[in-house]
């Protein structure tokens, strides 16, 4: 797992290296040499960017694990890098930008990271403009390479029937002093500032408007993280093919199920290394826009005001429910654990992690709640036929106290 430095370099470089790896094979084995040793082993190879991540991994049995780093290392340092399968890849990168586009939800969100820190390197998609990806050359990859595949970035991890003492030994043999060493300077990280915008696409022949609605969070490591994450909880998410009714545990969950006030909603909560994303998506027929923006506006303003004890203690478990839920499995939990050695430079037991979860009351949630949402200017995007969509300043005024 490597820790990439988006904000210096064009952010779709990483899934074009993991193309060309996967495929193209490296300077010690070739295209197909590559494909048979991992066919062989009965062993999974792949790769994934996030804004901030790109991770490559390995599923194979436990005995195979010497030959799953070695093969992992040779991919990450040897890779030949020619211009043939460079111009093959880009193709294939264009024809994913085609795909994505079709994903509401995707693009959704990439304009709401566009429009939330505009001129910024969280502003830009994974995958990049066009423009970069046509104009891209072998130079640049092995640029980036050289100044971002660095120990201080990388994290070796490994999950399952896995000694942590032959790993070490692996990841000297293989990576040499490169994943503890780092000679010259670290490229600098400037901040990416938040600021409270809008984007709007309309396009009136579409059945149902999307539309993401988010303040400025916290870092993965900042205090008032794990807070937020109850906060976020308590929001919930909702679909239509949900049971309960009225008797779902959200709220909001409750509302827009007796008022028929949306198709689903689903909040979120992102962290980077300095900033985050805490908000809500959702899917409305048009003309339930402006209703449902103002009961999850005034749910918010709840949790900043009046939001009880029983509500916060449903939500820690349900929390500390789903924390568990998503390491199920040697694949998430190696995933965990590198992302929290990348995050928090530790991996952080899980008996801590409920400790932070129970130490939040409802005084807690209403002091950091008012502190990142209460009065505060929203991000906001929005695509489909929203002509109902209350105007920038009308949304921005309701983030404070608001009466029926």
């Amino acid at each position: 797992m490597l820790e990439v430095d988006m904000k210096m370099r064009r952010i779709m470089e990483q899934l074009i290296f993991w193309s060309i790896w996967l495929s193209r094979g490296t300077k010690k084995r070739s295209q197909l040499d590559l494909e048979l040793e991992i066919e062989n082993m009965g062993a999974h190879l792949n790769a994934y960017t996030s804004r901030e991540q790109t991770v490559y991994y390995a599923k194979a049995f436990s005995k195979d694990l010497p030959r799953a780093v070695e093969i992992l290392a040779d991919i990450i340092q040897n890779s030949t890098l020619g211009e043939a399968e460079i111009e093959r890849e880009r193709g294939v990168i264009l024809r994913e930008m085609q795909e994505v586009e079709t994903n509401l939800q995707e693009v959704v969100f990439d304009y709401l990271h566009a429009t939330a820190y505009q001129n910024t390197a969280l502003g830009r998609t994974i995958l990049g403009p066009t423009e970069n990806i046509k104009s891209i050359n072998r130079k640049d990859l092995v640029d980036y390479i050289t100044t971002h595949y660095k120990g201080p970035r990388i994290v070796l991890a490994a999950a399952g029937g896995v000694s942590h003492d032959e790993l070490l030994e692996l990841a000297k043999f293989h990576f040499g002093d490169s994943l503890s060493t780092h000679k010259g300077e670290m490229p600098a990280l400037p901040p990416c500032k938040f600021t409270g915008s809008e984007i709007r696409v309309r396009d009136d022949k579409m059945p149902l408007a999307h539309l993401a609605i988010a303040v400025e969070a916290v870092g993965w490591a900042h205090p008032d993280t794990i807070c937020l994450m109850v906060a976020n909880t308590l929001i919930g998410n909702w679909d239509r093919s949900f049971g309960g009714g009225m008797n779902l545990s959200s709220k909001l969950a409750q509302l827009a199920c007796h008022g028929n006030l949306c198709h689903s909603f689903q909040s979120f909560n992102t962290s980077y290394t300095d900033t985050g994303l805490w908000g809500i998506y959702m899917v409305c027929e048009p003309a339930t826009i402006a209703d449902m923006l103002h009961i999850v506006q005034k749910e918010w303003v709840r949790l900043c005001t009046s939001v009880t004890e029983s509500e916060v203690a449903r939500a820690k478990n349900l929390l500390k429910t789903n924390m568990l839920l998503q390491l199920d499995g040697s694949t998430p939990i190696c995933e965990d654990i590198g992302r929290q050695m990348l995050c928090y430079n530790r991996r952080i037991p899980i008996p801590e992690l409920e400790a932070r979860v129970d130490a939040v009351n409802a005084e807690t949630v209403r002091e950091v709640c008012t502190k990142y949402i209460y009065d505060k200017s929203p991000g906001i995007a929005a695509v489909g036929p929203i002509e109902q969509l209350p105007d920038f300043n009308q949304i921005r005024r309701n983030m404070c106290w608001l009466r029926d």
